[in-house]
């Protein structure tokens, strides 16, 4: 874990500014605790606004199932060696999104994931990334010939987006991993 790069305050569900607390309040309310990257990015409500905006459309919108919702979450993640949300993606797929602990730990890891759809998911993703969006022709046939669509590309991007806002701002604030997570913590 490296030293935070800013050093604001983490804010609370008791915060003086209205628009922080009831962003937090709600946050909370939704999830029964308070993330501490949430706490962090609440410094810039309207980051945090826009994270949470992207992040449920992309978990209520999106074309792909919640384990491919994760192997793409946590890829992302991976890839901008984000520490906070590999352990939060880990515990979400363990625990809620049903990925099997086969593909977590190989995304985790950088090694093969057995289940070919996945490996197609998780490579074209890490691909798309590492492209700046733009994926050459034969990355991109092998993400249509794994069953997968234009429009899940344009998902893709959502998530994309919204992982560079959490991953981002985790480096900056070098944000502590949660208990909750800790058992799923990742060392590169």
């Amino acid at each position: 874990m490296s030293l935070p790069l800013i050093h604001l305050p983490s804010r609370t569900i008791r915060d003086e500014d209205s628009k922080i607390r009831n962003l937090l309040q709600q946050a909370e309310k939704k999830l029964g605790f308070l993330p501490n990257m949430y706490a962090n990015m609440a410094n810039a409500p309207y980051l945090l606004e826009t994270y949470l905006f992207g992040y449920d459309k992309f978990r209520t919108e999106s074309g792909f199932s919640p384990a491919q919702q994760e192997v793409v979450l946590l890829t992302i993640s991976r890839a901008n060696r984000c520490h906070y949300c590999v352990a939060a993606h880990s515990f979400l797929a363990d625990h809620v999104s049903k990925v099997p602990a086969a593909v977590t730990d190989a995304i985790r890891d950088g090694s093969e994931i057995g289940d070919d759809k996945l490996r197609a998911l998780s490579s074209f993703t890490l691909h798309l990334q590492q492209t700046q969006g733009r994926p050459d022709s034969e990355q991109l046939q092998q993400f249509f010939a794994a069953g997968f669509s234009e429009q899940h590309l344009l998902d893709m991007l959502l998530a994309i987006s919204v992982k560079t806002i959490s991953n981002y701002a985790n480096h900056l604030f070098a944000t502590p991993v949660d208990d909750l997570f800790k058992a799923r913590e990742w060392q590169e």
